[in-house]
Formats: structure tokens, sequence, C-alpha cells
């Protein structure tokens, strides 16, 4: 290349993550390029070849440096497309024999998929090489010599040569990325913002108490260090472009070997990174190892728990405290995540007082647990998610001793638990107080103990054996979902110190109105199961993988009135479940015994492993109980043997599209009834049972048969408070029927 052409500057688009195009169009006027204008995920810019280079070298912020060659509008049919891309001079691009590969991006009406978007550039340059009479070039999706960048977007083609090749995120020095890893250009960003390019001149040092793989740490390294971010990769697309200046990509390399040679040993700041994970500190120092700054780092194991401030660092030293906290894109995650911001916020005051803080997070809801006000915030896109960067002071040793106990709202401190949250504390000690006798006497370890006790707070909490299940009521639209978030992070705070649980014995479903398939969807894969005990019986329980947990709680009292009745007895369970009900039955009492013999009947392949296993567990024989996949109702018409002792609990409503047509129990309950009674022996009892709170029964059913509603004696002290949550009956023949 000519000294000319290296002077001569050129139209360059320089692309990033949405969010980052101020700071991407600052850090280009920093290495000298004259920015032009910017655009959603990139920026525009005029720059000579050394100063395109340089980009390529020292960004932190870009993706990718495209060297421009068209940019032509009408662009809205493969002709044109076509057209426009023969119109280039390829040979002033390509080398004879050299590779090629196109990145489309965008569409229009006739150009849908970036596929055919590429598969038209390609054949517009293949073309115009042969017209010229030049050799066909070749294709190379994985390492092409030549890296070809297409957009189209409302008409409008930007076409031109890829000088970056791979992504510029990617520096090479990160193998081991760990769970979720945060892309090296926003972590590079999120330091930019936070102000750490500042604080380095002051020599302040950084700390990260979650560092994971170690990416914010690395990237806050190369800028202490004066490092460019690229130095250490091999190739760039510009090394398989025909007009590639070696010479003066040679010196520039060199410039940036002498700068991070002269930078790593001038470094004041010192940077350590905490994190309880062997595996995570270990892949963070191999990444630390492979971007040539080992030595700037310091790892140390630790959890939020232990941290503490470097010994090395007095304490009138100051810096910046960034992390990236995990942020829980499911529900089941929120009660350790909680817990985690909480211990951060007291962990960061008590460690490092007059420091600031820069917190990362998809979900600024658990951000506020941290207990500091953010004076700044920054909307960013990490992958998909929306995301927040929240800039915190936090307060120096007088502020905490001058506020600690005042319940401060200036955001220097704030209390442990808010007004509402300390309300819902109390209620949970309340109820504990009040069933605490009954458990003793009971030995009941499975039970509720608040059931949107206040309308606030709309939660089931039910205890498992010492494991806690918080269903949460989805709240209607009338309610402020923010203030619904908030409350909810308000009661996962206080479950586990009120109960004195790990947060991570804490699950958290929402239980919402369910329709079609949604009722029986998987909640997780976790497998993760455990054994109770209800009376005599021993049951499986999965909290996690679930919306209903294997044991309904409210029919302890019909499941323990029914081991106590089936003595001797044939039983049948229809909509069994689980089958817990036939294990009362089989089981019965000490004195009595239990049922002769059992079918339990389900649609669920799944809820029938599950009795089996409960079977299984029980050491009931599978040859006098049985378990039968069939829509009970068709079971029933079918059926011939009668039984003793029924007990028919179906769901309020089903369309699962194993049965034939939908099931409302209000609606079918006569010809529910009715099929079973078919089935029931004389002098037998069917023990009818369902959850639809405003349920009435059939006046039909009652002249019909002998009906008497057992319902106030089937709940025990922990579902008094809610006297709708089913209905129980008993149903027998009349005599001479």
């Amino acid at each position: 290349m000519s000294d000319s052409l290296q002077r001569e500057t050129a139209a360059l688009l320089a692309t990033c993550p949405k969010g980052l195009e101020e700071l991407l169009a600052d850090e280009l006027r920093a290495l000298g390029a004259e920015v032009d204008r910017s655009t959603v995920a990139g920026v525009h810019f005029h720059a000579d070849m050394a100063t395109a280079y340089r980009a390529c070298l020292w960004s932190r912020l870009a993706n990718r440096i495209v060297l421009c060659l068209l940019r032509e509008d009408g662009i809205e049919r493969p002709e044109a497309l076509h057209r426009a891309v023969a119109g280039v001079d390829w040979s002033r691009q390509l080398r004879p024999g050299a590779t090629l590969a196109v990145d489309f991006h965008g569409r229009s009406e006739q150009i849908r998929h970036t596929r055919f978007g590429a598969q038209t550039v390609k054949d517009g340059v293949v073309d115009a090489l042969q017209a010229q009479g030049r050799p066909r070039p070749g294709v190379d999706l994985q390492r092409p010599d030549l890296r070809l960048y297409a957009h189209l977007h409302r008409g409008r083609l930007t076409l031109g040569v890829d000088l970056s090749g791979e992504s510029l995120h990617r520096r090479g020095y990160r193998r081991d990325v760990g769970h979720a890893p945060l892309k090296e250009n926003l972590a590079a960003a999120l330091l930019i913002r936070a102000g750490w390019p500042q604080r380095l001149r002051d020599g302040q040092a950084l700390v990260d108490p979650l560092c994971g793989a170690g990416t914010l740490l690395i990237e806050a390294a190369l800028m202490a260090a004066d490092m460019a971010p690229n130095l250490n990769r091999v190739r760039f697309g510009f090394h398989g472009w025909a007009q590639h200046d070696e010479v003066l990509w040679a010196e520039l390399k060199r410039e940036a070997e002498a700068r991070a040679s002269i930078g790593r040993k001038r470094c004041r700041s010192r940077l350590y990174g905490f994190d309880q994970s062997p595996p995570a500190l270990a892949a963070a120092k191999a990444n630390a190892m492979r971007a040539g700054i080992p030595a700037l780092i310091e790892f140390q194991g630790a959890s939020l728990g232990q941290l503490q401030r470097p010994s090395e660092l007095g304490d009138e030293v100051r810096g910046l405290v960034i992390t990236n906290p995990p942020y829980g894109e499911r529900l089941g995650e929120l009660p350790e995540l909680v817990t985690l911001y909480r211990e951060l916020g007291e962990g960061i005051r008590q460690a490092f007082p007059g420091w600031r803080l820069a917190v990362f997070t998809a979900n600024p809801d658990l951000g506020h647990r941290i207990g500091l006000r953010a004076d700044k915030q920054y909307s960013l896109k990490n992958g998909p998610l929306e995301a927040k960067l929240l800039l915190m002071d936090v307060p120096d040793a007088a502020d905490v001793a001058q506020h600690a106990g005042a319940g401060s709202t200036t955001g220097v401190a704030t209390p442990r638990r808010s007004e509402g949250a300390q309300m819902f504390a109390n209620r949970l000690e309340k109820n504990r107080k009040r069933l605490k006798k009954w458990l003793k006497q009971s030995g009941e370890s499975c039970y509720r103990l608040y059931d949107a006790d206040m309308p606030e707070y709309a939660l089931a909490v039910d205890v498992y054996d010492g494991r806690v299940h918080v269903q949460e009521y989805a709240p209607p639209r009338s309610v402020n979902a923010a203030q619904a978030q908030k409350r909810l992070f308000d009661a996962l705070q206080v479950i586990p110190e009120v109960l004195g649980v790990d947060p991570g014995q804490v699950i958290v479903k929402r239980r919402e109105k369910q329709s079609g398939k949604e009722q029986y969807r998987k909640q997780a894969s976790t497998g993760e199961r455990f054994q109770v005990h209800e009376g005599r019986a021993r049951l499986w329980i999965n909290l996690r993988d679930y919306l209903d947990t294997g044991l309904f709680l409210d029919h302890r009292p019909v499941r323990r009135m029914l081991g106590e009745m089936a003595a001797g007895k044939r039983f049948l369970n229809l909509f069994c479940y689980t089958a817990a009900a036939t294990v009362q039955a089989a089981l019965g009492t000490e004195e009595a015994g239990g049922a002769s013999d059992s079918v339990s009947v389900d649609l669920s392949n799944t809820y029938l492993e599950w009795a089996r296993d409960n079977f299984a567990l029980n050491g009931l024989d599978p040859a006098r109980h049985r378990v039968v996949r069939d829509d009970c109702l068709r079971w029933l018409e079918t059926a011939r043997a009668e039984f003793d002792l029924i007990f028919l609990d179906p769901p309020t409503f089903s369309n699962s599209k194993k049965m034939e047509g939908t099931l409302d129990v209000q609606r079918d309950q006569v010809r529910l009834v009715s099929l079973a009674m078919a089935r029931l022996a004389a002098g037998g009892t069917l023990v009818f049972s369902n959850n639809q709170r405003r349920f009435q029964l059939d006046p039909e059913l009652a002249e019909r048969f002998k009906v008497q509603d057992i319902s106030a004696r089937t709940f025990d002290p922990d579902f008094t408070r809610r006297p709708d949550i089913h209905h129980v009956f008993f149903i027998r023949h009349r005599e001479g029927a």
C-alpha cells in the first residue's frame, strides 16, 4: 500500500452491542477517527488505514470494523442487490485464489432470509470477477481469506470488507467461561461507565466479589496495563484482504507491545477477585494467564459472608467494587438471590466504606436488596436481556455508625426489613406459635404455615420436613407489578430468617389459573426428591419439578380418615395423582390393618410412576395394589369390579389431550358420582372430594343417594383459615336401592 493510500481516509463502520454507541464514538475519536454519526448498534466514521488497523487492535467496545465499499438506496429486489454488488471492483479487494464468506443482516419484502441475501451477494462478487476474467473464489464459512459485511435496512445497502474477522469481543483469553459469561466488550463498557479509567489515574483499587471467570477483572487489568485488548490475536480479517499493508500493521503492533510492556511495569492499581467456586477461580486464573496480565490480579476463594478488605489496602485507599451477580431468570432461583444481594450490600458496607459500587443486573428489583441507593443507572443489553448498571456510593465508616439502626431513608443505610416485611415476619411467627402444640402432638412435618393471611402478601408457605415451598398467587391486574415483586422479595428475605432454613431450601413457584397443557407442564427437571412421613406412611416429595409437590396438604385429614375406614376393604382411588391416599388406605391403622387390595387410576404416566415408587417405599405388594393408566370416566364405564371404599377426587377442570373432551367438576359431578356409585358395593362408602371453592352439590345426587357433607371435619389447624379450600362428602346407596 502506498503512503498516499495509507493517508487517504475511508468510510468505515464500527458495530457494537446496543447501548454502547456513545461510548464507542468517544473511543474512536480518541483513536484518531472522525466520527460522522451513530446508528443503532454502530458508529459511522472516517479514518486512514492506520487508524482503521488501530481500531481493530485497540477498540475495547466494538464488535467489528468494516471498510465500507458501497452505500446504496433503493435495494429491494434480489436483482437490485446483485447488480449493486457486481458494480464493485472486487479485484482490488480479493486476491486470486482467495476464499470468501458473506455475513448478511437485514431483509426486504423480496429478500426475507439472511442465507438468501448472503448467497445473492456472493453471486454478485463471483459474477463480477468472472466478467473480468478472474478465477472464481471459493467459499469458506469458517476461516475465509475475506469476510464481507452486508446490511440491508429500509432499502439501504451497506456493503464492506470486515477488517476484524472474528468478532473483536473475542479477545482469545477466555476458553473457560464459567456460568453465564459476560461478553468482553460489555464488561469493558461497564468499567468505563463506572469510572474505572479515571480511577486508574489515581492508582485506585478494583474488587469483584463475585468474579466468576474473571472477565470484568481481566478487562480492568488490560486497561490498567495500557494493553491493547486484541494484542494477542493472531489473525484479523484484514490479513486476507488484497490491500493489506503488513509493514504498517507490524509497526502498529510493535507500538502496542511496547506500551503493554511499559504499562504492566508501571501499573499502580491493585485488582482482586473473590469467588467461592473453585472451578470458577481456576478458570479465571487461566484466563488471566492467557490475557498476559496474571501478576496484576489476585484471586481468592471466599463467599460473600467471608468478604474482607485485602490487608495490603490501607484505610485511606479507595476504589471501585464492580460485579455482575446472578439475577435469576427463573422464579425458583429467587430465594437464594434475595439473600445474596442483601449479603452483597452488607459485605460491601463493612469491608469497603467510602468506595464506589457498580452492580450490573437484569433484575433491578434485586439490586434494591443491596440496601444502597443508586445515584446513576445505565440501561444496557446483556444478550437478549434488558439490564441495568447501578452505581452507588458506599457510605464511609462514620456515616455507617451515625445511621446504623436509625431506619434512615436517605440512601446512606436502610433498615434490615421494610415495615411490610416486618409485618409478614410477625405473622409467620404468630402462626408458628399457634401451630406449635398441634405439630408436637400430631408429629406432622408437612404443613401449611401461611396462606395469604395478609392480602398484600398473597403467598402460600408450606413446610415439608424443613424445606419450604412458596407459592405466589398471581396478582390481579389492578395490583402494581413492581409493588407485587417487591413484596415477594420482602417475603423471600424474611422466610429463611424466621424459619431458620438455608435460602437454597426455599422453592418458589407462581400459582395462577392453568389451562390446557400448562396444568401438567414441568417446571424444572432436577429429579430432586426426598422422603417425608405422614402418619404411618412414607411418601416421595418433589418441590422443584412440578407445580404441585406430590402431596396435597389440605387433604391430610381425608387420607387419615381413609386409613381408618379401609380395614379389610377393597379400595378404589380415582384421579389418584401420586396415590398418597392409596398408601394410607393400604397401611390402615396398627389396630385394624389396611385395605385388602386396591386399584389406583390416573391418566398421567408421571404420576403413576410416582405412585409405584410410593408403594415400593412402603412395602406394598404390587399384585394386591395395582395402578391403572386410563381416563377415569372411560375406565368406570367399562369396569365390572365392585369396591367397598372409593375415593373420588377429580381436578376442578381438565382438558388434557389424553382425555376424551373436557372435565368440569361442577358441571360433570352427576355423571362422575353416578359412575363411581355403580362400582360401589352395598354398604360401601364413596368419599367424594374436590377443590372447587364455589362448589355446590347437585340436588339430584342428594335425591338418589345418601349424602353427608363432612367438609367441616376435614381441616387440621393449618387449614382452618380456608374452609372453602375443599369440599368432602360421604355418599352411600340408599337402603333397598
